[in-house]
């Protein structure tokens, strides 16, 4: 969610703050602000919108010093505003304060606070933090925040200076932070993004854990107070990672390094006709699978189950994470629990993870970020390696996940002793070249979404392991384009949506060769004949298809199992095109931010 940097060092502090907040942004940007330690004052600037709108204000340009913190906003407690914005003050403004989560007992916190005669001056849970910081203080501010925190339920990550101590005092519980080690200096930040310019070195904070940080030296300390010895990783990601080399968005720019992704995925994975997964786990033994993530992991998920029940057989069931602690889910011994999430924070796959573990079920990691909690808490994890990711809508991490799977089903299916087809693993090496050429159908694509830009609703329509892509491509149109859309197997679209086509309603069918094609092609039918524009995605030349669609994008033939992360590709590209030509900000869409940290 919000975006956290603090810095302690001896660096012009504006400066480095604005480019980490701009590092920061995907992470939420309804607004921001910064505070900075000066002559012992704290001097505060907090605005609505984007960094990016206000990097030339006169008031950033007045302000000089080498301590503080700021923050870039995901709104939950509180409108979009400069008062709800971070960082917040104490009564005596000497203690400011910038937070990532939610406080499950603010109320009962502000009640108490106010009694005792605080003013609380927003309607964020957060303000409430500051002023307990306040109540606690007496000369030292990492005992003040270790008593407060004492006091606190629900999830925080957050960074604390007094205008009296040259240090940043930062903690966790369920929303991460990250301190990065540089010469004479120390970063503290809620993503290794905005560190990555001033070091590579960094430390990942652990629920529970308290930093002091001073531009020489730090120490971890547990909310027990007993000291933590921390172990310093090397970030592998370079600044061109984190740039857009050319490219107009960041989504684009990611959208084309899909091939890369799936190369990095599959590095070392298929030797000498086998599947290389280190694994702590006998998979041999398990007979149930439940795979629970949110939002696009889910939509992988999905594509997963249908993988690994053909490839395996053996019954897998998909999950929301955000609903599978609270339905009290029946677990087994030899049931395994999959948990897919990018950030590896994702706070309800987090919750499902611990709830997994709690009744002694196998957990498995499907994640992109090293080092991340779910990573860490697992019995077990596959890396995807697909890379840093700045977009908010998903895309290479799709991929990445879907082939992921794939090559966990021929995993678990190769540990029952059972044979591997040969041609499918022949045609998996060659996935990578397989998007490229796909990826040559951009401008295309992009001829079709003007004809389609201005429309108020799409229909995506698929089966089998192709159903899960027609959400998918659903969900990307509506995160970034905000144009409404839905996704539906298509034979279900005569069970009532099909009473919304008319002649301003665009359908796009996913209609690769597999199974059930011919089914497909019954649908197609249904949408003409009651003046629905289609769009069809195909693999094939087929005279029935040129009739009925109004456009027609040809993807190269794959088989089945590897046809949605093919199919992916032109719905991506749709959506992206489609919210250029709207001139809408592709990469921060309203409302959203891209690794979710809160229920």
């Amino acid at each position: 969610m919000c975006g956290i940097i603090g810095y302690v060092g001896e660096k012009e502090i504006v400066p480095l703050l604005i480019n980490g907040l701009k590092r920061l942004e995907y992470r939420g940007y309804d607004s921001f602000g910064f505070c900075i330690q000066n002559n012992s004052n704290l001097e505060i600037i907090k605005k609505q919108g984007k960094i990016s709108e206000f990097v030339e204000s006169p008031e950033l340009k007045n302000i000089s010093n080498t301590i503080g913190v700021a923050h870039t906003r995901w709104a939950t407690h509180g409108r979009p505003n400069e008062t709800n914005a971070h960082p917040h003050l104490d009564c005596k403004n000497e203690i400011a304060l910038v937070h990532n989560g939610i406080i499950e007992n603010y109320y009962t916190l502000k009640e108490l606070l106010i009694k005792k005669g605080h003013r609380i001056t927003s309607e964020t849970d957060s303000e409430i933090l500051v002023h307990l910081i306040e109540d606690f203080y007496s000369g030292d501010l990492e005992t003040a925040v270790s008593k407060a925190l004492g006091f606190v339920e629900g999830t925080f990550g957050l960074a604390v200076i007094h205008k009296h101590e040259r240090k940043i005092v930062a903690a966790r519980r369920g929303s991460p932070l990250v301190i990065g080690i540089g010469d004479n200096e120390m970063i503290v930040s809620s993503d290794a993004t905005a560190v990555l310019e001033h070091t590579k070195r960094l430390i990942y904070l652990h629920d529970n854990e308290i930093a002091s940080v001073e531009k020489n030296s730090y120490y971890v300390r547990n909310i027990e107070g007993e000291k933590v010895k921390k172990e310093i990783h090397e970030i592998k990601w370079s600044l061109d990672q984190i740039e857009k080399k050319g490219f107009k968005h960041f989504m684009l720019k990611e959208i084309f390094e899909q091939p890369k992704a799936l190369e990095n995925v599959l590095r070392g994975r298929i030797r000498d006709g086998r599947i290389k997964l280190s694994l702590n786990l006998d998979a041999a033994k398990i007979n149930r699978i439940i795979i629970t993530a949110c939002g696009t992991s889910w939509h992988a998920a999905l594509i997963g189950k249908y993988l690994i029940e053909n490839i395996v057989s053996v019954p897998v069931e998909v999950d929301y994470a955000s609903e599978f602690r609270y339905r009290n889910p029946f677990l087994k011994e030899n049931d395994l629990v999959i948990l897919i999430s990018q950030s590896g924070e994702t706070a309800d796959t987090l919750a499902a993870l611990r709830e997994a573990k709690s009744k002694n079920a196998n957990t498995l990691g499907i994640i992109n970020v090293v080092g991340s909690t779910i990573s860490r808490e697992v019995d077990s994890g596959i890396y995807t390696h697909a890379g840093l990711e700045v977009g908010v809508a998903s895309t290479k991490t799709f991929t990445s996940q879907v082939v992921t799977l794939l090559l966990l089903a021929l995993f678990f299916r190769q540990e029952r002793g059972l044979s591997l087809d040969k041609e499918l693993l022949k045609e998996i090496m060659f996935l990578p070249e397989k998007v490229e050429e796909t990826l040559g159908k951009s401008e295309e694509i992009r001829k079709v979404a003007y004809d389609f830009y201005s429309s108020e609703n799409f229909l995506y329509l698929g089966r089998g392991i192709n159903f899960p892509v027609a959400l998918e491509g659903a969900l990307k149109l509506k995160e970034i384009s905000y144009i409404h859309a839905e996704g539906y197997p298509a034979a279900e679209m005569k069970h009532g949506p099909i009473a919304l086509i008319d002649d301003d309603m665009p359908v796009v069918f996913l209609a690769t060769n597999g199974t059930i094609f011919k089914k497909v092609l019954n649908s197609m039918e249904e949408v003409k004949s009651r003046g629905g524009r289609i769009i069809t995605i195909t693999d094939k030349k087929n005279s029935v298809i040129d009739k009925l669609s109004d456009y027609v994008i040809t993807v190269p033939s794959v088989s089945e199992e590897i046809s949605s992360v093919i199919n992916i590709i032109p719905l991506q590209l749709l959506a992206y095109h489609i919210a250029d030509l709207k001139k809408l900000d592709v990469d921060r869409p309203r409302n959203l931010a891209k690794s979710v940290t809160v229920e």
